[in-house]
């Protein structure tokens, strides 16, 4: 049987539903002859040219060969070069995936397991940035959806608002799933690294690479790119930074919500994946890896959909990891470069911890002495319940604590002790307005999970749903530059905005509270997320 760990997959809870307008492509598209064009290693792109913003976009670009045939469960293999001018005008198809959250809506056409490309936002004026010191720096965005759903063609990830602020912005597909985590006994037979699994982020390092390798020509700087990501792309993100195949790749580091530091998120053992993957493949009545190949993607994906308890997790491979992302941070031997972190008021529910219980003081206890034992009155200290509303408080704290916020706190503490650079740690608390179909429903009492995406990307105006005020713009306008210039110096701080210090460079640990009224406090939480780690 499996551990917990090896059974406990990376799964995002998916926050209110809404839906997305699908923004209209690229306006004033020029005629094909006056298109962009540019020409990287494997041969020549054409793109669009948005006049109203002043940008280039390229959409589609491969940056490796489509992973199917006997490139299923393989590492992404180099793109073959083409001859002539490739068309980067649409996005690619979406990874294989099932429609499992609501707030997902892509400007891709369906799914395919030919899918591991990128899109790049560029200034109009940069044309081909030959003089190192005329370009500019990336941003390279990595999707959530915890591992098993996603796109960088969701319009809450566009790249023309970063890039309108001169960053060359880039998107990337990467495989999810039972195509993106399946291990296997063959497979790590067959592998030249003598691993399998983790081609998810095997993917997400093939898309660092190409940028590394590709990004001037789009203007972009290569030794000054800032990965970024939310949720499981966050989490992506602390994982690359602990790679030793993708440390020396990256300048900065941006994450929201989600980090692989905690127990089971990328120190699952490769013998207990393969032997997940070996049962999976039995249940299928796959009995060689030929037969696992031969399989239509969508039986594979509806197959492993009907698993009950998932068997699919990032794997301490001994290649993309060598040993654990916390052993990696706590030994500081992880990419030495700034950081900005933080995550949300309400990542979770109470109901997430209560179930169908009501929330009395009763339950509440139930729940701590379950999870907690003979530890439940240290963890009652520090979420207290004395009545029905702080029961309901306490255990949002509590459960989003454990869902996404300590794990995210623990990366920015170990990072800002051990790297010798600065760790920026922040608590988004500005709650989306009322939905424009609902106006005399109540509004939130907290900013949920993935509800900042849009306010840091400047692309408020990408989702329809919500009634967005003039705090809600305001709010986007300062998180955004502080991104910003964070992606362009390693430093959030700038003219006209509050001073943001490092965490650990006053004794009270600042965060920066992002909200109407922005302001910096002592990290009060410190005090239980320690408690939690030490259970």
């Amino acid at each position: 049987m499996l551990n917990a760990s090896a059974r406990i997959a990376f799964v995002i809870i998916a926050s209110l539903p809404f839906a997305v307008c699908a923004s209209a492509e690229a306006r004033d598209a020029r005629a094909p002859s006056d298109a962009p064009r540019v020409t990287i290693a494997n041969g020549t792109l054409v793109g669009l040219h948005d006049k109203q913003k002043g940008l280039n976009i390229f959409k589609g670009i491969p940056f490796a060969q489509p992973p199917v045939g006997e490139l299923r469960g393989r590492e992404p293999q180099p793109v073959k070069s083409w001859k002539g001018e490739r068309q980067a005008t649409k996005f690619s198809a979406q990874c294989m995936q099932r429609r499992i959250f609501d707030d997902m809506v892509f400007r891709s056409n369906g799914v395919s397991e030919d899918c591991l490309y990128l899109n790049v936002w560029t200034p109009a004026e940069i044309r081909s940035g030959e003089k190192p010191d005329e370009r500019l720096p990336v941003l390279v965005y990595m999707y959530g959806g915890g591992f098993v759903a996603g796109d960088g063609s969701e319009p809450r990830y566009d790249g023309a608002s970063m890039a309108q602020k001169g960053i060359v912005t880039v998107t990337f597909n990467y495989r999810l799933g039972v195509f993106g985590m399946f291990a296997h006994p063959e497979l790590t037979k067959e592998s030249p690294h003598g691993a399998s699994g983790n081609y998810t982020l095997l993917d997400q390092n093939a898309a660092l690479r190409w940028v590394h390798d590709n990004i001037a020509a789009f203007g972009g700087d290569p030794k000054r790119v800032t990965i970024a990501g939310e949720s499981a792309g966050s989490a992506s993100v602390s994982a690359h930074m602990a790679s030793p195949l993708s440390r020396d790749l990256i300048a900065g580091a941006i994450g929201e919500s989600g980090a692989m530091i905690t127990s089971g998120r990328g120190s699952v053992p490769l013998v207990e994946a393969e032997q997940a993957g070996a049962q999976f493949a039995k249940s299928i009545g796959a009995d060689s890896l030929a037969a696992l190949r031969a399989l239509p993607a969508e039986q594979l994906l509806n197959a492993a959909a009907k698993i009950q308890t998932p068997v699919f997790s990032i794997i301490l491979d001994g290649y993309f990891f060598p040993k654990s992302p916390r052993a990696v941070f706590e030994a500081g031997e992880q990419a030495h470069v700034p950081l900005l972190a933080g995550t949300n008021s309400q990542e979770s529910s109470y109901g997430a911890l209560l179930q169908d219980r009501e929330p009395t003081v009763a339950n509440y206890r139930s729940v701590i002495e379950a999870l907690y034992g003979e530890h439940a009155d240290l963890v009652e200290q520090m979420y207290p319940a004395a009545s029905e509303e702080q029961v309901k408080q306490s255990l949002t704290e509590l459960a989003s604590d454990r869902f996404l916020s300590f794990g995210t706190w623990k990366w920015v503490d170990l990072h800002g002790l051990t790297s010798g650079k600065p760790a920026f740690y922040y608590f988004y608390a500005h709650p989306r307005p009322k939905q424009r179909a609902k106006p005399d429903a109540p509004g939130a009492s907290g900013a949920v999970h993935s509800a900042e995406i849009e306010y840091a990307m400047g692309n408020l105006d990408s989702n329809e749903v919500y009634a967005w005020t003039e705090d809600d713009y305001k709010v986007s306008r300062l998180m955004q530059e502080y991104f910003a210039n964070f992606i362009k110096t390693g430093d959030p701080n700038g003219e006209g905005l509050l001073e943001w210090p490092a965490y650990h460079s006053e004794a009270t640990f600042p965060r920066l509270i992002i909200d109407t009224h922005t302001r910096l406090a002592p990290d009060t939480r410190r005090a239980r997320h320690q408690l939690l780690d030490a259970l």
